[in-house]
């Protein structure tokens, strides 16, 4: 009876170690299926990048063994389809930073504002209403708020200015910082309220105001990601295509008059793109050299908006 039992018992331990080992193995598999899921997904965004940038890369090149570099970003003139031709980008720059600085001006204390009072003041009952409102305002697509600042804002923005034509960079520029509203407010929500509440409650101790709080020590303390929202949000205003092709114009010219039409990089790209320039010609290589010259603005901005992350980044 004695060796039956103990044969038995040693028939469970040894199930039940083999149970356990092909857990362990499933697990092991399991996880390295995971891990080659996961780095197959984050190589394929490599991947795509890298052919995105190959392919404007030998294009462009294209155009700039017929035209020079420095005559490509320092001309003042930009008629690649009209005679006689120029190539000077300098125009389409100057659109791109004109509608950008305007939505600026309207998104950054605009959406500062509304992340301070959503972290710091907003009752959760409001915070819950405010944060979907501001989602859908983040969803809604370009070319609607393009439309809404030709149709809307232009004609309100006619009554003050008499002598504003139709297609101009004001209207574009205040559209474009309503539309980026949502993404500075979220974000830079976002790192207030990892702000310790120790802070705060410090600060209160002190004798400080609600609003001295939030101004002096939440917003200084949560600097990098609200900063970094900031140039998120300008690199989106940058790269924006469709609200600025509907409602800027088409006039590539060096103005800063908000009140003129002129074009961005993007809105060309969009016009060549659908004319009939022949593939391979100068005018079609165009496109990938003002497509290049855009890539590297955003990128800039980008490693700006990780520079700052990293260099007053705030652990607590």
């Amino acid at each position: 009876m004695e060796t039956t039992a103990r044969g038995a018992a040693t028939v469970r331990g040894d199930r039940a170690a083999t149970g356990r080992f092909r857990r362990r193995r499933g697990a092991s598999l399991e996880s390295r299926v995971i891990w080659w899921v996961f780095f197959l997904c984050a190589m394929l965004s490599v991947l795509t990048t890298v052919a995105i940038v190959f392919s404007l890369l030998s294009q462009a090149l294209s155009f700039f063994r017929e035209v020079g570099v420095w005559e490509f970003i320092s001309g003042t003139r930009w008629t690649p389809i009209l005679k006689p031709r120029s190539y000077g980008v300098l125009p389409l720059v100057n659109g791109t930073l004109l509608v950008a600085f305007l939505a600026a001006i309207v998104a950054l204390p605009v959406g500062l504002a509304t992340a301070i009072f959503l972290a710091e003041y907003a009752p959760d009952k409001v915070r819950r209403i405010i944060k979907p409102a501001l989602e859908v305002l983040a969803g809604v697509p370009t070319v609607v708020y393009g439309y809404f600042a030709l149709t809307f804002v232009t004609p309100q923005l006619q009554r003050v200015f008499p002598d504003m034509i139709v297609f101009n960079a004001l209207s574009a520029g205040i559209v474009m910082g309503i539309m980026i509203i949502p993404m500075v407010s979220s974000l830079s929500e976002d790192a207030m309220i990892s702000v310790p509440r120790s802070l705060r409650q410090a600060a209160y101790a002190l004798g400080a105001t609600k609003l001295e709080t939030s101004v002096k020590v939440v917003v200084p303390a949560a600097l990098s990601g609200i900063v970094a929202s900031f140039i998120l949000a300008i690199s989106r205003a940058i790269g924006e295509t469709m609200l600025v092709t509907i409602a800027a114009g088409a006039t590539p010219r060096m103005t800063a008059n908000p009140l003129d039409s002129i074009q961005t990089m993007t809105a060309y790209i969009v016009q060549l793109a659908l004319g009939e320039a022949a593939h391979g010609s100068l005018e079609y290589n165009t496109i990938f050299a003002v497509g290049l010259l855009l890539f590297v603005m955003t990128l800039c901005m980008n490693l700006l908006g990780y520079w700052v992350v990293r260099r007053w980044r705030q652990a607590y």
